[in-house]
């Protein structure tokens, strides 16, 4: 168990510091890409339109069990693999762990955002935060620009982070890579529109259970580092119970909600998807609404903060268990 723990704090670490490495990606498919061709292929095969809803939802359900299945067999093959091969091993599967977390990769996105709409104005902070959010950027203003940044981050920091940290932390690799193909299946097939809402349905309900407890983790990790009277964090939790389910989500609301009652700012609120527009209620609505680049800024400080604690978390109880060893 000790070994788990140690495990963890180094590939938290490890990712941390170097990220994701674009130039081994060049040569090598990323897991997570080889998860969307699966998918990509699964989807090609079981998904027929001229099929009845009944058909496409058990197909649906049926590639689950098989992703599921597939991705806890590989999990367990390669724990298996790597303990033959001790030390070398142990840092094998620390390089694996650190490919499925994302801290760095999502600090640097994010912070792209606020440092175009310093040096390059309205135009590149757009350009900038398109990469990262679905919505329509073309009619946002800076506040809009920096209201979607710190959404993305709070919701990509429970399900990119958290999430894959905890499942690792709970069930070890396998438990890592069911969320990451479950997740990876909810945000290429879990649409609610008429190609996907049957097909994926099965994948968009189970990414939901599996992020239940991550998203309520973040929420209160937020809370925790940015609130530090216990008092007023008391009170504001209370605004997070309140708002969170507010949110077309069952979970990103939880992170959203209590990022924004941590920097005091109000998030959600209207959007455009293309052509549709969603009149989204606004989380902690009595906060700040003019928000500015300098709310990216501190939605980041934030967000080390919390990312912080899960390395302190990862190294205490890898410590603990070594105690009592």
């Amino acid at each position: 168990m000790a070994t788990h723990f140690t495990l963890l704090f180094f590939a938290t670490l490890l990712d941390r510091i170097v990220g994701d490495p674009e130039t081994i990606w060049r040569h090598f498919p990323h897991p997570v890409v080889v998860f969307g061709r699966v998918i990509d292929y699964s989807d090609a095969r079981l998904n027929d339109p001229s099929q009845k809803a009944e058909t496409r939802r058990r197909n649906g359900l049926l590639f689950l069990v098989g992703l599921v299945v597939a991705s806890t067999l590989t999990g367990l093959g390669l724990s298996a693999l790597f303990d033959i091969f001790g030390p070398f091993g142990f840092v094998a599967e620390i390089a694996l762990v650190s490919v499925f977390l994302a801290q760095k990769s999502l600090l640097d996105h994010v912070k792209a955002v606020a440092t175009a709409l310093a040096e390059g104005g309205l135009h590149a902070g757009r350009r900038e935060v398109a990469k990262i959010v679905g919505r329509d950027v073309d009619l946002l203003d800076e506040s809009g620009v920096s209201r979607a940044a710190i959404e993305s981050l709070a919701e990509n920091a429970s399900d990119g982070i958290v999430a894959p940290f905890f499942w690792y932390l709970v069930l070890g690799l396998p438990g890592m890579l069911v969320y990451k193909a479950v997740n990876t299946a909810d945000s290429m097939i879990g649409h609610i529109n008429e190609k996907y809402s049957d097909f994926g349905r099965a994948s968009a309900k189970f990414d939901d259970a599996l992020n239940y407890v991550p998203a309520r983790i973040t929420a209160w990790l937020f809370l925790r580092v940015g609130v530090r009277d216990a008092v007023k964090r008391s009170e504001r939790r209370g605004l997070v119970r309140r708002d969170a389910p507010l949110h077309r989500s069952p979970n990103a609301g939880w992170p959203e909600t209590a990022a924004a009652v941590a920097l005091d700012i109000a998030l959600g609120g209207p959007r455009r998807y293309g052509a549709l527009v969603v009149d989204a209620p606004y989380l902690n609505p009595d906060g700040r609404r003019d928000i500015e680049r300098f709310d990216i800024e501190a939605a980041l400080r934030l967000t080390r903060k919390l990312f912080d604690r899960l390395l302190w978390a990862s190294a205490a109880l890898a410590m603990l268990a070594l105690i009592l060893s």
